[in-house]
C-alpha cells in the first residue's frame, strides 16, 4: 500500500491535529495511520521502512515527473554515487539528464561515471556534467530549459552549497523555484544533501528529515520525495 504522502509530512499532519484537537500525539499519529489504511502508527512506520529498493530501477519507478527529491546521507555512504547511478540508468537520447556539482571536479565525476557504467562516454550528449562555480537555481534552469524533457533527471550536488556565495538567492527561494521548475517541465529534480554531524552514524535507524544539515532556513516539505542512505540500506 502506497502512502499518500512521505512519513515526515504525515507526522507533521499528526502534530497539527494534536494542537487543533488537544489530543495526545500518540492518538493523533494513530488517527493518521488509520486514514492510510493501517491499524496503528507503528505498523505504518514498519511498512514504510520495509520498502528498500534493490536497484536503481525501483527508485526510478518510485519517483515521478514533477517530483522534487532529496537524497541524504552522512559523508562516504554513497549519496552521490546513488544519484549518478540513477542518472546513468535514466539517460536516453530522447531524455537527457543533468548533473550539477559544486563539490567535485569534472574529471573526478567522469571517473565515477565510467567506473559505474562501462558504456558511459565522457561528454556524451545525454548526460551533461556541469561544475561551474555559478551553479544556482537560476543557472540550472537556464542551462537545462532548452534540452530538458519529461522524465529527465536533474541532480544537484549538493543542497547546502547552493547559496554559499552571498550573491546567490537564499536557499528557500532557490528550492521553491526548483520545485516549480520540476512541475512545469515535468522533470525530476534531485538535491543531494548533507546530514547533520549530530546524527549517530552507528545508529540502527536511518536519518530522517530532522537530521538534514540546514545552515540556512529551508522548508523541507518542499521535497515531496526523500531518500536516505544508511549503511547498506536505502529508506524512502
Amino acid at each position: 500500500m502506497k502512502l499518500s504522502a512521505p512519513v515526515h509530512i504525515l507526522k507533521q499532519r499528526a502534530r497539527d491535529n494534536k494542537r487543533a484537537q488537544s489530543v495526545p500525539l500518540s492518538a493523533a499519529l494513530n488517527d493518521i495511520a488509520k486514514t492510510e489504511g493501517f491499524a496503528s502508527w507503528g505498523l505504518l512506520q514498519a511498512k514504510a521502512k520495509a520498502y528498500v529498493p534493490g536497484n536503481c530501477q525501483e527508485i526510478l519507478e518510485y519517483v515521478n515527473p514533477g517530483d522534487l527529491v532529496l537524497i541524504g546521507a552522512r559523508p562516504g555512504l554513497g549519496k552521490t554515487q546513488l544519484a549518478l547511478q540513477l542518472l546513468l540508468r535514466a539517460r536516453q537520447p530522447a531524455r537527457p539528464c543533468f548533473f550539477f556539482s559544486l563539490e567535485y571536479a569534472r574529471a573526478e565525476i567522469e571517473r565515477k561515471l565510467s567506473a559505474l557504467d562501462d558504456s558511459y562516454v565522457p561528454g556524451e550528449a545525454n548526460l551533461s556534467v556541469d561544475v561551474s562555480d555559478q551553479i544556482s537555481t537560476p543557472y540550472i534552469i537556464a542551462e537545462t530549459t532548452a534540452r530538458v524533457r519529461p522524465g529527465s533527471l536533474i541532480a544537484i550536488d549538493y543542497l547546502q552549497l547552493l547559496d554559499q556565495q552571498r550573491q546567490k538567492p537564499p536557499l528557500q527561494a532557490q528550492v521553491a523555484a526548483l520545485k516549480t521548475y520540476a512541475q512545469e517541465s515535468k522533470s525530476i529534480v534531485i538535491c543531494i544533501s548533507q546530514i547533520d554531524r549530530t546524527f549517530d552514524a552507528e545508529a540502527d535507524q536511518p536519518p530522517g528529515s530532522e537530521d538534514i544539515r540546514l545552515p540556512n532556513p529551508l522548508d523541507l516539505t518542499l521535497f515531496n520525495k526523500q531518500i536516505f542512505v544508511h549503511g547498506d540500506s536505502i529508506s524512502l
